[in-house]
């Protein structure tokens, strides 16, 4: 299974195209950057294979620079698959989910308005997701699609934890809480993580990379 994972900008888009060999397992066929989107000159990178391909064009939109990682995909000197068919699904990678998304959603229009909405929770990343979502669905249009949100693992903080101490009706009323954005690779980290010592020799354990105790004169 061969999934494109999306994360776009206001004016980027980051690509990587895995080949999923199992639930906890991917390999990386190609990756890169498209960067000035919408500017006088754009800039287009393309790993693969363990080579790299760079190009200075002019990229108007995301849908247009999203035609060209679909190109890049499958051109026969660097292309990683044959046919755009062999792309099974695509994921795309959005800051804020707010409290209505506390885990990854397959995209359909409801989400579409809900990632919409909160815009003003992350006003320079959730437009950016959703040009890629758009411009995804306009050159491939009824792939399955997942949005994968930053806030989805801080979800289930306690409100001790969450709030802010600052007027209620903050929250209430502007949504202002800590989410912890930009952190799609906790559960991953976490689940390899080292646990935690043992009560009995937590004050003496310390990382490698704090220095060393004072020592009593």
């Amino acid at each position: 299974m061969k999934i494109l994972v999306l994360n776009c900008g206001s004016s980027s888009i980051k690509y990587q195209l895995l080949e999923m060999e199992n639930a906890n397992s991917s390999r990386l066929l190609a990756k890169g950057l498209l960067e000035r989107i919408g500017l006088e000159m754009g800039e287009f990178t393309h790993k693969y294979n363990g080579e790299k391909y760079y190009e200075q064009l002019p990229i108007p939109n995301h849908t247009e620079g999203i035609k060209l990682v679909l190109k890049a995909l499958v051109d026969p000197k660097m292309g990683v698959i044959k046919d755009l068919k062999e792309i099974n699904a695509v994921g795309h990678r959005v800051a804020h989910g707010g409290e209505l998304f506390p885990k990854s959603v397959l995209i359909d229009q409801k989400v579409i308005d809900g990632i919409q909405s909160l815009t003003d929770l992350a006003p320079l990343h959730n437009p950016g997701s959703l040009q890629g979502i758009h411009a995804m669905e306009e050159v491939l249009p009824g792939i399955p699609m997942a949005a994968v949100f930053d806030t989805s693992f801080h979800s289930t903080m306690p409100p001790e934890a969450y709030l802010y101490a600052v007027p209620y009706e903050y929250y209430d009323k502007l949504s202002s809480a800590r989410t912890g954005s930009s952190r799609r690779s906790s559960p991953a980290t976490s689940a390899v993580a080292p646990p935690s010592p043992p009560s009995n020799t937590a004050s003496r354990w310390r990382p490698r990379w704090a220095s060393p105790p004072l020592k009593a004169s």
